[in-house]
């Protein structure tokens, strides 16, 4: 007979938690929380200390009933929600619920679901931590006066069903402005010259450096010309060989930024998707004849500690593995990402390293193994040796004219053997390598190749951008990134096209509105203090009413200057060419959350919509006579269908060039990777150079 309830928010935990404790607890799941703000109302009464009026979330009766139900058979209650804020306040809430005295030991955590920590963590259950719940209080309410007191003046001043969110507000308008700053940037024209050249038989490629000793930069034609006409006849010598040793440190272990940032650039992953496959990881996976164990530690965390024992069974999985040459002198030891790092427990870690992605590839999803992969590899590298480079500087003389070649090589592998990072563009550093050269050595030239460049706007935000943007700036935290970048998309304020953020009409309207009204809504460094006040919160060091008092005196004010001065805003929408075919009326462009659509401008009589078709110029390769067009599935992806559909089934994931592959007939189409633009055939092995336009790989990240 069972002597012992606890409660979790998931099944998936329940399940693993409830074969590792036996039959003497009965392990339940609370569905999340069981308690919120009403959404009919405000919910908090702000003359009275700011008190919150929670009440049962609807659908929760049945859940709520059968955790009674289950708490009268039993002498003790164990609540494990997860190990953050969040999780607190689900404890508190549930047992405020059951009756429970949230000043006894009921709270248990643990940072990882496997066998040994979740035994560990019953050994030394603790009181709610009233600290934790008033933080996670404070957020709450502090976003709710936000959203119930504008949100009505947007929508009697601008249109109905808008919201303006504390933290989401700030990420629509890093988005605008950095489309601002687009708009306004002016290229700057700049050349490179670079020199094909021959040592012997080895190739070698250098660009222009300097003239008369001085580094120069190339600004127009004229001073290429200029450049071009004092080499045309020099001979090509090598001035001077610098080689060095590089040595190159591995990354930190993962937060939850750095994952989202990092399977974004490997693995194409949105946010929500990283999240909700690691959230999987985390809960628990069959292992057959092992049972179900949780692979990774929670997955909500800012903080690169890792634990001793993790640190120790890393050490001899390197040490077998790679030898000891691979290990460090000392075990590696990662300081917190940001000063405001909250640091409540460790970086994301596989729960045993000895649980290689090999190990249990049989046992996941695709897209569960590619991110254990991930995390296994970037924590296994984490605690390597140092990966030591070769690097070759070679200085070129041309007349008065240097050119210079950079090389570099591997080494010593170190942590490289296993992961390395990858850059912004979703590419990782590769060796060039260089011939031995030596001072004197006459160079062979091959072709001298200018070049026109034009500089480039700063690039739009993408997913991981913009999270990195927001965890440098210490606004949100790791539970809010991806709830943040769904909500500003699902509003309408931001559109995502080729995988980058573009502000829409709407929020550009909103932000201007919000900019003049509430700029301290807006303003970074104030939203970055407010994190830092709920933090002080959590530590015990600022009281809750305190710091959500101190907001709203100003707050309040402002609303009340908004009231009388914000003047009422109509939309109109852009009407377009096509007639809508079911009323004849004319569509107009609306903007959902992935792009641009057309819809009837007799709304709400006709509901007629449809998508804005992009031709290819490709006529169909299924019947020959309809045209290839670029449409989006309902998810938001982009597809390549006949424009003839149904009558024609032809559809592709990737855009079709409009020619026949040499080898074998079939279909040629163009692949994005982090190299470029390349075209293969849809069937066999062919493959074209990459298109002198390649895309950057920027909407990979």
């Amino acid at each position: 007979m069972a002597d012992s309830l606890v409660i979790v928010e998931s099944p998936a935990k329940a399940k693993t938690i409830g074969k590792y404790l036996g039959s003497k607890f009965i392990v339940k799941a609370s569905m999340g929380h069981i308690r919120d703000l009403p959404k009919s109302q405000i919910g908090v009464e702000v003359e009275n200390n700011f008190e919150p009026k929670y009440i049962t979330i609807r659908g929760k009766g049945d859940v709520l009933k059968e955790l009674k139900d289950a708490r009268k058979k039993v002498k003790k209650v164990y609540l494990a929600a997860d190990p953050d804020r969040e999780g607190e306040a689900i404890a508190w809430h549930l047992a405020h619920y059951l009756d429970l005295d949230d000043t006894d030991s009921c709270r248990v955590v643990f940072n990882e679901i496997t066998k040994q920590a979740v035994k560990d963590a019953f050994k030394t259950p603790r009181p709610i931590n009233k600290d934790l719940v008033n933080a996670q209080q404070a957020r709450r309410i502090l976003d709710r006066l936000v959203g119930y007191k504008i949100s009505p003046l947007l929508w009697k001043k601008v249109k109905k069903g808008l919201s303006a969110g504390r933290v989401q507000s700030v990420a629509v308008k890093l988005i605008n402005d950095r489309e601002n700053e687009i708009k306004a940037f002016v290229p700057e024209e700049y050349w490179t010259i670079t020199a094909q050249l021959t040592a012997g038989t080895s190739p070698l490629e250098a660009k222009f450096h300097s003239v008369g000793g001085e580094k120069k930069e190339l600004h127009n034609e004229a001073e290429v010309q200029e450049i071009l006409a004092s080499i045309q006849k020099a001979d090509f010598t090598v001035l001077d060989v610098k080689e060095k040793e590089r040595t190159r440190n591995p990354s930190a272990p993962f937060i939850t930024s750095t994952m989202q940032q990092e399977a974004a650039r490997k693995l194409n992953f949105r946010a929500a998707k990283t999240m909700s496959v690691a959230q999987q990881l985390y809960e628990g996976i069959d292992l057959g004849k092992e049972g179900t164990v949780g692979l990774i530690t929670y997955m909500r965390t800012d903080s690169t500690r890792i634990s001793p024992v993790a640190q120790e069974e890393a050490k001899e999985f390197i040490l077998g593995k790679f030898g000891e040459s691979y290990y460090p002198e000392t075990p590696r030891v990662y300081t917190k990402k940001a000063a405001n790092a909250q640091d409540a427990h460790e970086a994301i870690r596989p729960s045993s390293v000895m649980r290689t992605p090999e190990d249990v590839k049989e046992y996941l999803s695709r897209d569960q193994l590619r991110l254990y992969k991930l995390v296994w590899e970037r924590f296994v590298a984490s605690q390597m040796a140092s990966a030591v480079m070769d690097t070759m500087t070679v200085d070129i003389q041309a007349a008065n004219t240097v050119f210079r070649a950079n090389g570099s090589k591997v080494k010593f592998p170190g942590f490289m053997k296993v992961y390395v990072e990858s850059n912004d563009d979703g590419t990782t550093e590769e060796e060039k390598f260089l011939p031995p050269l030596s001072k004197g050595d006459a160079l062979t030239k091959n072709a001298i190749e200018p070049k026109q460049h034009f500089t480039q706007p700063p690039p739009r935000y993408t997913e991981a951008r913009l999270v990195r943007a927001l965890e440098e700036m210490g606004i949100g935290r790791p539970s809010t990134y991806a709830p943040i970048l769904e909500t500003i998309q699902k509003r309408g304020y931001v559109a995502l096209e080729e995988k980058k953020f573009i502000p829409t009409e709407l929020g550009e309207l909103v932000i201007e509105l919000m900019e003049e009204f509430f700029p301290e809504i807006l303003d970074v460094d104030f939203t970055a203090h407010m994190e830092e006040e709920l933090d002080h919160v959590e530590e015990g060091k600022e009281d809750w009413v305190k710091v959500l008092n101190g907001f709203y005196q100003s707050f309040e004010k402002r609303l009340e200057v908004a009231e009388e001065e914000m003047k009422e805003v109509e939309i109109q929408d852009e009407v377009s060419d096509e007639v809508c075919e079911k009323c004849g009326r004319h569509m107009v462009y609306k903007m959902g959350r992935f792009g641009k659509f057309l819809a009837c401008s007799g709304f709400p009589d006709c509901r007629n919509t449809k998508p804005i078709v992009k031709g290819t110029g490709v006529v169909c390769p299924t019947c020959k006579v309809g045209h290839v067009v670029e449409r989006r599935s309902k998810k938001g992806r982009v597809f390549f269908g006949c424009d003839k559909y149904p009558d024609c089934d032809f559809v592709s994931w990737d855009r079709p060039v409009g020619r026949d592959c040499p080898d074998c007939g079939e279909l040629l189409i163009t692949k994005t990777n982090r190299s470029g633009t390349v075209i293969q055939c849809s069937k066999c092995d062919y493959k074209e150079e990459p298109a002198e336009d390649a895309a950057d790989g920027d909407d990979l990240e």
